[in-house]
């Protein structure tokens, strides 16, 4: 009896012990997943910065983080400069600033803007060191022959890979078209030679090389032979635009503008009053998406083309009505949080913000220059809000889409990740803060103010 009483009460300790560490451990896990949470959303929070200060912290963050270095990514050997050094395909510039890549075009683009919206020639002064760091320290002869090398022992996949393969490789818009603009830009306040002749194989390779249908529209020769994508909008325009300004020859703006014609007639979607991202000629068949950032591509090179284009330009005023048509269609889509959707017509994609920033430069640019209705300028404003929501206060940039080819399922869309802090998604937030800066506040007329007009005729 002693026994079992003995045996009983163990097994009440036992039990009120293991009961009493079982409380003990939910505790600790709620207490975790709440400091978690806490974490989480202090990190994601929505940054209370205006336009400007958040446009300055992006910026300022990309200059203290570019390096100006390259690494032998085998032995993890670092060197500021590569002159001299025994050619290796290991060799890679270190810094995604420093990469000669379309989406730092745009970010160049953007920080000249910067500079000169805030008089402050820090911004610009680093896009020059960038370029002078590629074209005039000694470097890129060394990226010449690593280049030349690589592609004698294993051809077009084997350079892939490749700092600055881009440069050398010259097939296609993704290699010179924005980063073309950008150097334009560049040349324009700080005149160099080796800029120039960078921006002149360019335009070479726009006039004699670029393929294109009859009609002159640029088409790619992937996934299809001859699909237009509404990518190359920005990447074509962006360079034609300013090869145009800089050079005063008619004949860049003319391209331009039946560029923007012609990628209307082939893409515009008119039921839905958006552009489809591609158009297969082969068969004769639109692609599956209404992909936000090429809508956004698109837009944003209109937005550009308007801004240098002569006044008596003869396809001035189709220009404008073309950019209207896509303003009014692209704002039907605006999700409720202000940011657009990763597919546009989709409200169960993400929100992604290159495509908004895109859509809040070209609008509030558009109001600014009379092209749109005063009325437009709301929302902008209220995408600015939603953009303010993946921007922190220390200038990180989140919801960035990654790069994104064409492909025949609208689940490929969907299932795009998204990235932090990357020129894909900075460059456009950065040009959209920038024009936001001085943009209008949204006015409405008071019906207070009419009712002492209202009065009876009888």
């Amino acid at each position: 009896m002693f026994y079992m009483d003995a045996m009983f009460l163990f097994y009440i300790n036992s039990t009120s012990i293991i009961n009493l560490l079982i409380m003990n451990l939910k505790k600790s896990l709620l207490l975790g997943t709440l400091a978690l949470c806490f974490t989480s959303l202090t990190s994601h929070a929505q940054t209370k910065m205006t336009a400007e200060e958040a446009a300055v912290k992006i910026a300022n963050r990309i200059l203290n983080s570019t390096t100006y270095e390259f690494k032998n990514a085998k032995t993890g050997e670092t060197y500021k400069s590569v002159k001299g050094l025994p050619v290796s395909p290991d060799v890679k510039v270190v810094s995604k600033y420093n990469q000669w890549h379309y989406t730092n075009g745009v970010t160049n683009i953007a920080l000249m803007d910067l500079a000169t919206k805030l008089g402050d020639k820090k911004y610009e002064k680093y896009v020059q060191k960038n370029m002078n760091f590629v074209f005039n320290d000694g470097n890129l002869d060394f990226f010449r022959k690593q280049y030349d090398q690589v592609f004698k022992e294993g051809g077009w996949n084997a350079i892939r890979d490749l700092s600055w393969h881009m440069i050398f490789r010259a097939k296609r818009l993704d290699d010179n078209g924005p980063m073309g603009a950008s150097l334009i830009e560049l040349q324009m306040r700080y005149p160099n030679k080796s800029f120039l002749n960078y921006i002149n194989e360019t335009a070479d390779h726009l006039n004699f090389a670029e393929p294109r249908l009859v009609d002159g529209t640029i088409a790619r020769l992937w996934p299809h032979v001859n699909t237009i994508w509404a990518d190359d909008a920005f990447m074509a325009i962006s360079f034609l635009a300013r090869m145009g300004k800089l050079t005063g020859d008619q004949k860049y703006f003319d391209d331009a503008a039946n560029q923007v014609l012609n990628y209307t007639r082939y893409l515009w979607c008119p039921e839905k009053q958006l552009y489809y991202h591609c158009y297969h000629t082969d068969n004769k068949e639109h692609g599956v998406a209404h992909w936000s950032r090429s809508n956004g591509w698109v837009f944003m090179a209109q937005a550009d083309l308007l801004s240098m284009l002569p006044k008596d330009h003869p396809l001035r005023d189709e220009l404008i009505k073309n950019f209207r048509q896509q303003a009014s269609g692209v704002a039907r889509y605006q999700g409720k949080n202000g940011l657009w959707h990763q597919l546009l017509d989709k409200e169960d994609s993400y929100e992604e913000i290159t495509g908004t920033a895109m859509f809040v430069f070209g609008i509030a640019r558009g109001v600014k220059e009379g092209w749109l209705h005063p009325d437009f300028i709301y929302v902008a404003e209220q995408g600015l809000k939603g953009m303010m929501k993946l921007i922190s206060d220390a200038g990180d940039v989140r919801g960035i889409c990654v790069g994104t080819g064409i492909m025949p399922s609208i689940a490929y869309y969907y299932n795009r990740p998204t990235q932090e802090n990357d020129p894909m998604g900075e460059g456009p937030v950065l040009r959209a803060l920038v024009e936001m800066m001085d943009a209008p506040k949204y006015t409405e007329i008071k019906a207070e103010e009419q009712y002492d007009k209202i009065v009876s005729k009888k």
